[in-house]
């Protein structure tokens, strides 16, 4: 029997439609998307509402006239980075940034610590590059859930990614990080912005595509951000009327937790309650468990593990690696899939890796199915949100800056998602996706000069 053509792929490809969003599904989704965040806008619905749409109080975009020297501080992981940014003519910049690392018992410790931590390292950066006795502006992108009360005021809402240091939730994290560097009193430092990965990303984009007004990010997360009209935004607190009065403001939707109500319960698999429950954060942002890295692998592995039990893959016999929970990594799928068609070098490597080193060809090619079936589902369920958002704005010609290790390096996530946004966009709009080069860095330089242009 040829590869690809036995009874096994037939109940194969029979069981992997679950994991199939029809058109009708996809319809269905953006009306849900939408209503979620028209709750999350409006003060009535905001604090039971999934998809919060965080103000960012970021209203102007750049004009690519931004110039000067400028820090960016992008903390969201356990990894920091410090950048120095010099902005020349449009389109033009240099750029200097170090990686430190945030050591585990940092990101379990207090608030104090965290902060002091990373002063100190924004003081050694600013002596390694010869500007410890300049007057920098600062933009900081700290991508956790944050609540905005002005461009430079951000409540913590809740850790994520394995965070958990206390005194810091519920508290404005830019005073916090001007209190660390006031307590070292040996760098000038002006925070001129807070803003988030997505937020940076937008920005990035914008310096160079004036027509960017989304910004997404598909990697160990995800989260969108778009420019919504004030008049829309009930919790936007400042003058909405008036002469000179900007009619724009960037909103963070936080869209990971869309379906947390169980607006996604009709799409859900038995996969996705499986990785939910061993989650850290049971119940919480069920959109991102099936769209982002930290959990496609193992959506995938779920799948392969099922079909192997039932007699369906390899004979019937597995591995050790297989059946432990996180080793099927979702750079696999990239690899599996960015094979030629016919051709199984990159998933017969990770078989092996695996201890599968007894793959027919047959179970090749349905081990790459099962991982085409789990990366469109998150393609389609992100186009899903794009396409809402676009339809929205309502705008003749919109870019998607995007970003994120899932969308960089799938190789067909882009074409997935331009098709797929492409069936759903009102006719009269023409879109594009852009791929962000360091959005959360410059993007956070960007806001940061941005605001300095306003003040000047």
């Amino acid at each position: 029997m040829s590869a690809g053509t036995g009874p096994r792929e037939c109940q194969i490809r029979e069981q992997c439609k679950e994991l199939v969003l029809t058109d009708k599904h996809i319809e269905e989704i953006m009306r849900r998307v939408i209503k979620e965040i028209n709750r999350g806008l409006s003060k009535e619905t905001h604090a039971e509402a999934d998809v919060k749409c965080f103000i960012t109080y970021v209203q102007d975009l750049p004009n690519g006239k931004e110039k000067g020297k400028f820090l960016a501080l992008d903390l969201g992981g356990t990894n920091f980075r410090v950048l120095l940014i010099v902005l020349k003519d449009e389109n033009d910049f240099e750029m200097l940034s170090k990686i430190y690392a945030i050591p585990q018992n940092i990101m379990l410790g207090s608030g104090t610590q965290l902060f002091d931590h990373i002063a100190e390292c924004l003081a050694n950066f600013m002596k390694e590059h010869s500007v410890y006795e300049e007057r920098l502006p600062l933009g900081f992108t700290f991508s956790f859930p944050l609540t905005q009360l002005g461009l430079t005021k951000g409540i913590l809402a809740r850790w994520t990614k394995g965070f958990n240091c206390s005194g810091v939730v519920g508290e404005d994290v830019v005073q916090l990080l001007k209190d660390a560097i006031a307590r070292r009193g040996d760098v000038q430092i002006d925070i001129c912005a807070i803003l988030n990965d997505t937020t940076g990303t937008l920005m990035s984009c914008a310096w160079k595509n004036h027509n960017c007004r989304i910004g997404l990010i598909v990697g160990t997360g995800s989260n969108a951000c778009y420019v919504e009209r004030v008049e829309n935004c009930d919790l936007f607190d400042g003058p909405k009327s008036g002469p000179n009065i900007k009619k724009h403001v960037l909103i963070n939707t936080e869209w990971g937790a869309f379906g947390d109500d169980g607006a996604l319960d009709f799409v859900r698999t038995e996969y996705d309650r499986e990785i939910d429950q061993h989650s850290i954060n049971p119940g919480r942002q069920l959109q991102e468990k099936m769209i982002s890295g930290m959990y496609m692998g193992e959506l995938a592995r779920l799948a392969i593990v099922r079909f192997t039990k039932a007699g369906l893959l390899f004979g019937g016999v597995g591995s050790d690696i297989l059946f432990k929970r996180g080793q099927f990594f979702t750079k696999y799928v990239s690899e599996i899939e960015s094979d030629k068609p016919g051709t199984y070098y990159n998933c017969r490597e990770v078989l092996e890796e695996l201890g599968l080193d007894h793959a027919t060809d047959e179970d090749c090619a349905n081990v790459r199915f099962i991982c085409e079936c789990v990366s469109s589902r998150a393609a389609h369920l992100v186009s899903a949100g794009i396409a809402a958002l676009i339809n929205k704005m309502d705008e003749p010609s919109v870019t998607v800056g995007v970003d994120g290790s899932v969308y960089r390096f799938h190789p067909k996530f882009h074409d997935l998602m331009v098709q797929k946004i492409r069936q759903f966009v009102k006719p009269h709009i023409s879109f594009d996706l852009m791929l962000s080069e360091d959005g959360s860095g410059r993007g956070a330089a960007l806001v940061a000069a941005v605001a300095c242009r306003e003040v000047q």
